[in-house]
């Protein structure tokens, strides 16, 4: 079993659930198989399953490693966001709206989206590559974000927190608490908001 799934913390675990969506964060397994660092590079992306027809043998040496994901939600609290080639569409809608829920940096379409990466690191990694995080108010988050309650991380959607699991979701609880700890990067928590929906498996 590889360790090539992505929790919404953005670690790297081990399982038999393959999940909905691939990413890539460079090399970063070695010729074992086996991961020996957290990222290769700070371009961050979710690819879709199959593209073209294209096969590829996961992690092959010196190839980039494919990293899998529940759903895009989780994908998102980790930090990825869409790729340009295999998912055009869904990158340009994630373009769009992030620049719409995130005014104050200047930016627009012709930007590089490597400039909006470069902000995205800087809000789900700290300088000791621990995950960041930041709090909120309840009613300031929208639904597809996730947060740490109890040290588990979970999903909101509709008021209402949904425990994620590799295979999975649990059953629902009821919200208690006004101020949360979000575990999705900041500025993607605005482009949510601005209107993307991330596909959800719940």
């Amino acid at each position: 079993m590889l360790q090539n799934r992505v929790d919404p913390y953005g670690n790297l675990i081990k399982t038999p659930h393959r999940g909905a969506w691939l990413g890539n964060r460079g090399v970063i397994h070695n010729e074992q198989k086996q991961i020996v660092r957290q990222f290769k590079i700070k371009v961050w992306i979710t690819c879709a399953l199959e593209f073209r027809g294209r096969h590829r043998e996961v992690m092959t040496p010196n190839r980039w490693t494919e990293l899998f994901f529940l759903d895009e939600a989780t994908a998102f609290s980790a930090g990825h966001r869409p790729c340009f080639q295999c998912r055009y569409l869904d990158h340009q809608r994630f373009k769009e709206f992030w620049l719409k829920g995130n005014p104050q940096y200047g930016f627009d379409m012709k930007t590089p989206v490597t400039k909006i990466d470069e902000i995205i690191h800087t809000e789900r990694v700290s300088a000791d590559k621990s995950k960041v995080s930041h709090e909120a108010d309840v009613d300031a988050l929208p639904d597809g974000t996730f947060v740490n309650h109890e040290d588990k991380p979970y999903l909101l959607k509709q008021n209402r927190l949904y425990l994620w699991t590799p295979g999975g979701y649990g059953e629902p609880i009821d919200l208690h608490d006004k101020t949360l700890t979000v575990l999705t990067p900041k500025s993607i928590v605005n482009m949510i908001k601005a209107g993307y929906t991330p596909q959800m498996a719940v």
